[in-house]
């Protein structure tokens, strides 16, 4: 009966989505929306405790962790795209793509960790510290554990009857988008590698784990545009909305998927790729200077040889000639010759 309550409480509330929802439908009493506006506050914190001192924080990285980073989880959690999540599966799906995919890469870029390690006090740094060397941190962040769990969990989710029950509990709903952004950290933070985390691999292996990523979105999107029952068991039919059939949308739920995924996936494939060549130029360029500092020695040490050979050459010849000119004795005077 509360069940059936609730249904008809949402179907009575719920409008066709429109572009206007996203504002209308915004909420801002959400456990996330005060974790934003927290990550956000603390984050211009340690840029601000850097300028006081005089250090420097690229500006990069803070619009990055805060625009496309935050701002992404907050348009697709506490705006009217958060709202529908229940409602829609296709809006569920580009939720979960925002929150697993799109939100974790700009954080990522964002270098929180590393920002954290810059300004906190000495014990909280042993204590971040201590948790990135554990061996916790190290098996999780490995990247075929971290793989692992990230393609793995959409196939456990969608195809069991726990999708089910996060549309019926709201704790457990929550829950889930927690763990959507907690995979997609865990996955793309190591690839990136803009912070002091374990389980760093050499560009060619990131490239080719991100590469191996892109079939499973595929595969899942075109399983779900193909499935013959109803994610969410008999959730979507109980909503008896008149502008959406739950069939169709499904079918595009599975479509935002597919694309949506290959997108991602082909873009951070092209973000390692750009920075493997910057970083094989950087390279390049340390071994120049490298070569360059040692052919300087090399030749200031031929020319300490050469001005010492030179010196040498000199004073011999200088002996030499002392040593063959006349004594004063040895001089006839032309008188005593004559005499």
């Amino acid at each position: 009966m509360a069940l059936t309550s609730n249904v008809a409480t949402l179907t009575a509330e719920t409008p066709p989505f429109t572009v206007a929802t996203l504002v209308t439908g915004a909420r801002l009493d959400s456990w996330l929306a005060v974790g934003l506006l927290l990550a956000g506050a603390l984050y211009l914190y340690g840029t601000h405790r850097l300028r006081m001192r005089g250090d420097r924080w690229p500006v990069g990285r803070t619009i990055a962790f805060l625009g496309p980073g935050l701002g992404t989880l907050a348009l697709v959690t506490v705006s009217g795209i958060g709202g529908y999540d229940t409602t829609l599966l296709s809006v569920h799906m580009l939720q979960h793509m925002a929150l697993s995919m799109v939100a974790p890469i700009f954080l990522a870029l964002g270098a929180p960790v590393t920002l954290a390690l810059r300004t906190l006090p000495a014990r909280p740094r042993r204590t971040l510290l201590a948790a990135l060397h554990s061996k916790v941190a190290a098996v999780l962040a490995f990247p075929l554990v971290a793989f692992g769990i990230f393609v793995a969990n959409p196939f456990a989710l969608y195809f069991t009857s726990l999708y089910e029950q996060t549309l019926r509990h709201e704790w457990l709903h929550e829950v889930m988008h927690a763990h959507f952004i907690a995979t997609g950290c865990l996955f793309f933070w190591p690839l990136l590698g803009r912070d002091p985390l374990p389980g760093r691999w050499p560009y060619p292996a990131r490239a080719l784990l991100m590469l191996l990523s892109v079939p499973f979105h595929t595969v899942l999107g075109l399983t779900i545009m193909q499935q013959k029952n109803l994610l969410g068991g008999d959730w979507y039919p109980s909503l008896n909305l008149s502008w959406m059939d739950p069939w169709a949308d499904q079918v595009t739920a599975g479509g935002v998927l597919w694309a949506g995924g290959e997108l991602v996936s082909v873009t951070m494939l092209a973000v390692l790729v750009v920075q493997w060549i910057k970083q094989s130029r950087q390279e390049a360029a340390r071994i120049d200077r490298q070569l360059d500092r040692e052919e300087a020695a090399q030749a200031a040490a031929e020319a300490a040889a050469a001005a010492g050979s030179a010196a040498g050459t000199a004073a011999g010849s200088a002996q030499a000639d002392a040593d063959g000119a006349p004594h004063d004795h040895e001089i006839t005077s032309p008188l005593r010759m004559s005499a």
